[in-house]
């Protein structure tokens, strides 16, 4: 089930701010009306670490439940704070405190307070599950809006309405104050929240590198230089450097919006912009980007380092399936998703690499020389993609051992194998790989959504278009227009003196 974008209704802000209040001059209750905000000091000094990773582990059930619980009067765990200047930052409950903001401002990541932190430029897909989250918690719950409006009028209110607003009045959450330095409370946010509810391998790294380049690049990139500003530390050319390029590589990443089952050939490059799989992505491709894991890394403090991890990370996505005149056009449907129709993160991994390797060669020409078999080996041994992710793993864990299988396979096309027999080389060299397996097939009458999938991609890239200079698909987002007769030879712009290409055919190849 998708989640619920909730990270804009709790502020972020640096945590190294002065030190904390002592716990016995705080309150221990919390009311639910002074999460809304514009009503109350609370809700506008609430803030969460600027390390927290985002706010969007909870689907509308788990929402709507806790919301319930906590209308019931059931228990719930105690919310933990720390005070430090101006704020009250949130240590533990995150999920919990912003599950009430969510509901008493109506907000479930696409009502005033998220769009404003979004720069009302909200994804398509979060604004579809916030709006299934308000109609799911609306029918469980009732909203906050319409237990207001029964005490107001309490003549004309629904009895049970009017009996859960009134309980409203006496209902709080219960308060705990970690008192003691900055060290203090972050060692206590990471002690609890590597207990309860574990942070992935992805989270701890990012959390703990929040201050490096590729960290702060991997935040801009995720929400499209939008959300909260980690780099609003930077002189303004730089902030405006980060949100621009980080836009950039967004858009080309997760243009257009991908639907399931598949039913077009225009997929984006790096599969559904809003899933839990996007942050690992974008995180793993910046740092092999920038070759993170070959050096040493500083934290940035003047915003230059995280716009050039940003500008090369552009500069290897541009080779990928974009209109810049360095584009192959890799076409998604080929390269990066399953014969089923599913996004596959380790190839994406694996051609990063392989792009790396071009540029370091200069053997571009040389790839597009073989492209139109290597397209036909590649659809014809789909299968072998999630054979080698599932012995090494995914991302980052896998990529390695994918590259190896796709550097041999190019090596053989280039020596002229036939693509029948290239599966025999394969299955030598590499003996875990059952090249006569193509995964478990249904065994009902019906077509599932993967079968669907399947039907309709081994069917349209029959006739999909194709690059009229080498042969090798052609994307919606990466077309270039070519002069057949060139410009210099007496060559018109008419349709007939027209064909498509990719960028880097058109621009480089052909001359």
């Amino acid at each position: 089930m998708s989640k619920v974008n909730l990270d804009a209704l709790i502020p972020r802000e640096d945590f190294e701010v002065d030190g904390g209040t002592e716990a016995q001059n705080l309150g221990d209750k919390l009311k639910v009306s002074e999460l809304v905000k514009g009503q109350g000091f609370f809700y506008s000094s609430l803030r969460k670490p600027d390390f927290q990773r985002e706010t969007s582990d909870w689907d509308k059930s788990k929402i709507a439940s806790f919301v319930k619980s906590f209308v019931e009067g059931d228990l719930i765990p105690s919310i933990i704070l720390w005070q430090a200047g101006q704020y009250i930052f949130v240590i533990d409950g995150a999920h919990r405190l912003s599950a009430l903001i969510s509901w008493v401002n109506d907000d479930y990541g696409d009502g005033f307070i998220s769009q404003s932190f979004f720069n009302h430029d909200v994804d398509s897909e979060q604004k579809k599950v916030a709006e299934q989250t308000k109609r799911h918690v609306d029918r469980e719950v009732g909203s906050y809006s319409s237990l207001m409006e029964a005490i107001k009028d309490p003549d004309k209110a629904n009895p049970d309405s009017l009996a859960m607003a009134n309980k409203l009045g006496f209902l709080s959450l219960q308060l705990q104050w970690v008192t003691g330095s900055a060290e203090k409370a972050e060692h206590s946010f990471f002690t609890i929240n590597q207990k309860a509810t574990p942070i992935s391998d992805t989270e701890i790294s990012l959390l703990k590198a929040r201050k490096k380049p590729y960290a702060m690049a991997s935040r801009a990139i995720l929400r499209s230089g939008t959300g909260h500003k980690y780099w609003k530390k930077f002189d303004a050319k730089a902030q405006s450097d980060v949100e621009n390029i980080a836009k950039e590589i967004n858009e080309n990443l997760f243009t257009p919006e991908m639907k399931t089952p598949i039913k077009t050939l225009d997929l984006p490059l790096a599969g559904k912009g809003y899933s839990s799989r996007t942050l690992p992505l974008i995180f793993d491709l910046v740092k092999l980007s920038n070759n993170v894991a070959e050096k040493n890394v500083d934290n940035d403090e003047d915003g230059s380092a995280t716009v050039d991890h940003l500008k090369n990370t552009l500069k290897i996505i541009r080779r990928f399936t974009t209109t810049h005149p360095s584009s192959l056009g890799l076409h998604p449907a080929v390269y990066f998703y399953s014969e089923k129709g599913r996004y596959q993160p380790t190839a994406f991994m694996a051609w990063v690499e392989l792009i790396k390797d071009f540029e370091k060669s200069h053997s571009f020409n040389e790839f597009i020389d073989i492209r139109e078999k290597l397209e036909k080996t590649l659809i014809v041994y789909k299968y072998l993609t999630n054979q080698v992710t599932v012995k090494y793993g995914s991302g980052l864990k896998g990529y390695r051992q994918l590259k190896d299988l796709y550097s041999r396979i190019i090596e053989l096309v280039i020596e002229g194998c036939e693509i029948e027999s290239i599966g025999n080389h394969l299955a030598q060299d590499y003996p875990y790989l059952n090249i006569s397996y193509k995964g478990d097939q249904p065994k009902t009458p019906d077509f599932n959504q993967n079968t669907k999938s399947e039907v309709f991609l081994r069917s349209s890239l029959e006739s999909a278009s194709r690059c009229k200079l080498c042969n090798g698909y052609i994307h919606i987002n990466s077309i270039s227009i070519d002069h057949i007769s060139k410009k210099q030879d007496g060559g018109i712009g008419n349709s007939d003196n027209g064909q498509i290409t990719h960028p880097y055919c058109n621009t480089t190849y052909k001359n």
